[in-house]
Formats: structure tokens, sequence, C-alpha cells
């Protein structure tokens, strides 16, 4: 039964769940090739390496802009056809797919920064909707199960896109940044990322149906009414008076969490080059060597994610939600802290599956429990809203981590991930005071 609105949701089979979510699999894959080779791909455009964090910054200030006003528009939005979803799905995919393709052919930093802004936007269009789908479709007692399976795809995603530029080089293709352009292997990476972003989402798009709103004559009338745009700007902004205690407890512990995630993502290939390689050159065989490492590094983690997906539910079922995710943030604090003990490239493994269960546990613990304190109505401004908790820390980070990796770490971005570790020790206390209204499930999938 729908907690908010007392109407009973049809249960559905594994294989449903399995079509729904199957679009985020493309959707992470755009994602993973981001988190993975942007730094890169800056660094052999010429961009000063205390600088990175600040160039880093087009990516959370879209999704602080476009996730919000998405999901009010998508709330807003029924086809009989396409139903109120999948229309974002379909043109955000679209349109990161062509960013994706654009992304490797920049020959110049500024054309970088430009075409991340245009890719994260896209890939934001695509993504907000998909958490508020699981909410429109799912009863409570599936809804941990159906962001886990959106937590498995991401995982296998994450995964292969991470690998890819290895892969390319193990198949023969050039590494090496010839005349200070993009190597072929980002390249070819690219590409297959932009193909295959598209094609999954497609799949959702075509295989999954949409519940109509329970009262089609209301939905209607307050359809019309926001077609207003001061209406539609006061309700954008207006909903964080209106946040639940459970979403405002929650935007603390993301915050924190991000931070920790921003640090990783734009860090750890210089921190890698820096701590275990020896070079801070981007255009050295050494460096691009790491990058391709860190790929390898990431798809440790996505791994462990995709695998622990459907595990963390067992655990949040004999304990709770607010316990798994708060042992997994700790865990994974831990292990990202570790890294700078680190000099051994094949123990940078290790670390890896710990910031992997953390990594499984930030995207379906916070979702599950925001889920059940959410009006049905509003599912997808307020899963928009809450995206704000996710991107703020981002915009702090870029504009933060750049001066004190400067000035108080001389440099040495390894140090800058290791602040990150902590910052998500922090998010793990924080987690023990959330309020988490729905009972923990005990039917599976």
């Amino acid at each position: 039964m729908d907690m908010q609105t007392g109407a009973i949701k049809p249960r559905l089979s594994f294989w449903q769940l399995w079509n729904m979510s199957f679009g985020f699999f493309g959707i992470q894959f755009g994602f993973a090739l981001q988190n993975a080779n942007t730094s890169r791909i800056f660094s052999t455009l010429g961009a000063d390496p205390d600088n990175l964090a600040l160039y880093w910054l087009a990516a959370p200030v879209t999704g602080l802009l476009v996730q919000p006003v998405i999901g009010y528009l998508s709330d807003n939005t029924w086809h009989p056809k396409w139903g109120r979803r999948r229309p974002f799905f379909f043109i955000g995919a679209l349109l990161a797919a062509i960013a994706l393709f654009l992304m490797p052919n920049s020959a110049a930093l500024w054309m970088a920064v430009a075409v991340l802004w245009l890719m994260d936007a896209a890939i934001n269009v695509s993504m907000e909707p998909f958490r508020a789908f699981v909410g429109d479709k799912l009863d409570a007692s599936q809804q941990t199960a159906g962001y886990a399976m959106q937590t498995f795809f991401i995982g296998c995603g994450a995964v292969i896109a991470s690998l890819l530029p290895w892969f390319f080089e193990m198949m023969g293709v050039s590494n090496e940044a010839v005349g200070g352009m993009i190597p072929d292997t980002v390249r070819y990476s690219f590409y297959a990322g932009g193909a295959i972003f598209f094609l999954a989402v497609l799949w959702t798009v075509l295989t999954a149906d949409e519940l109509p709103p329970a009262d089609m004559d209301s939905f209607n009338k307050e359809r019309q009414h926001s077609r207003s745009l001061g209406v539609a700007i006061a309700e954008i902004f207006g909903g964080f008076a209106k946040m639940p205690r459970t979403m405002v407890q929650l935007a603390f512990v993301q915050f924190f969490t991000w931070i920790a995630l921003f640090a990783m993502w734009i860090y750890t290939g210089s921190a890698i080059a820096d701590n275990v390689y020896g070079t801070t050159d981007a255009h050295s065989t050494e460096f691009q060597a790491a990058g391709s490492f860190v790929g390898i590094m990431f798809a440790v983690y996505s791994g462990v994610s995709a695998l622990a997906a459907f595990i963390l539910p067992i655990f949040a079922r004999a304990t709770s939600r607010k316990t798994v995710h708060a042992t997994c943030l700790a865990i994974g604090g831990l292990s990202l802290a570790s890294i700078y003990l680190i000099t051994d490239r094949n123990m940078l493994m290790v670390p890896m599956i710990g910031v992997g269960l953390a990594w499984a546990s930030i995207l379906t613990m916070p979702y599950a429990i925001l889920a059940g304190s959410l009006p049905a109505k509003r599912m997808g401004y307020f899963m928009g809203l809450f995206n704000f908790f996710v991107v703020i820390p981002q915009i702090c980070s870029g504009l933060l981590l750049g001066g004190v990796t400067k000035h108080f770490f001389d440099g040495h971005t390894v140090l800058t991930v290791a602040l990150g570790g902590a910052s998500m020790l922090v998010a793990a206390v924080l987690t023990l005071f959330v309020t988490d209204r729905a009972a923990p499930v005990k039917s599976s999938a």
C-alpha cells in the first residue's frame, strides 16, 4: 500500500523491476566515464592542478539548476502512451549521448568544461525522474528492493565504463597524450559510452509502463494551475520550507557524504600519480598510466556496490536502514582515508572494497528512507529538491578544496582524498540521528 495515498500498488515481478531499472545501467555508464576521466582530460588539456575542483563546478551547478525543475515538470506531466517520467528519460539520454561523443574531441580546456556542463545537465534530465519512478510504481514494501535494483545497475554500468580505457589499451589502442590531445583509449571509451547510454535508457522507455494519477481530474486541474510561471517558480523554491523532518536530517548526512565523494572523484587520479607513480606531469606516460589504473580502482568499488546492492536490504530488515547506512559510511570513510598510507598500487584495491560498500548504501538507503516520508503526488519534485543536498556540498568542495590542497597540503592531493574520508565518517555519525518513518520491510523483492 502507498503510505501517502492509501492506494494499493501492484506488486512487480523481478523482471519488471529489472526493466524499469535497466536505464540506470546507461546513466551510470555516463557518470562513471565522467568521474574517472574528467580530471584526466582537464589535466591533459593543460588545467592547473590547483584549479581542478573549480573546473568541476559545472557538474554540481547544472544539477542544482536542473534536478528540481525536471522533478517539478515530470510531476506535472502525463501522456497516455509515454507516461510521466519516460519522456524525460528519452530526451536526457539523447542529449547525454551527444555530449559523450563531443567530450573526448575537445581541443581546448574551455571546450571540455563547456561540454561537461551539457553532459551533466543531460544526464541529470534522465536520472532525476528515475528516482521518482520507484516511488511512483512500487508499494512501500518493494521500494528498498527497487532502489537496490537501481544500485545493481549503477554498479554494473560503472564497472564496465571504468575499465574501458584499460580494455582498449590492452587491445593495442594508444594511451599516449600525443601533442597534448586526449588519448585514443579515452576517446573510444566515450564513443562506446554514448551508444550504451542511449540504448539502455531506451530499453526502459520501451519496456516499462507507468501508473496514471489516482485522480486524473484533480491532476489536470493542478497541472493547469501549475502552468503559470509565477506559480511554478514559487512552488519550486517554496518547497524548502515544506521539507519533511526526515529529509532535513538526511540533508546533513548527504552534505558530508558528497564532500567525500567529490574529493575522491576529482583528486584520486593525481593522488595516485603522485603517491604511487611518482609524477605530477600530466603529459607523462606514468600519469596516463595512473589515470587508467584509477579506472580499475573505480571499477572495483562499483563492482562491490553491485554485489552489495542485494545484500544490504537483508541487513536492513534484520537491523534498520539507518544502522546499515551508518555502518557502510564508517567503513567507506576509513577506507578512503587509508589511501594516504598506501604506496603499492595493488594494495589500493583493498580500500576500494570499503568504498564500494559505502557507495551501495549511498545509492540505496537515503532514497528508500526518504521515499516513505514524501507525498506521492510530489515525489519527483522532492527527489529533485533532495538533490540540492548532493550538489551544494560539491559546489562547496569545488570552491574550497583547491585552496585547501594548495595552502594546507602543499599540493599533495592524496591528503585531500584522506580529508574526504574524514568527512564520510562525520556523515556516518549524523546518520544515527535520522528518523526513518517506515518500518524495515519484511518481504522479499
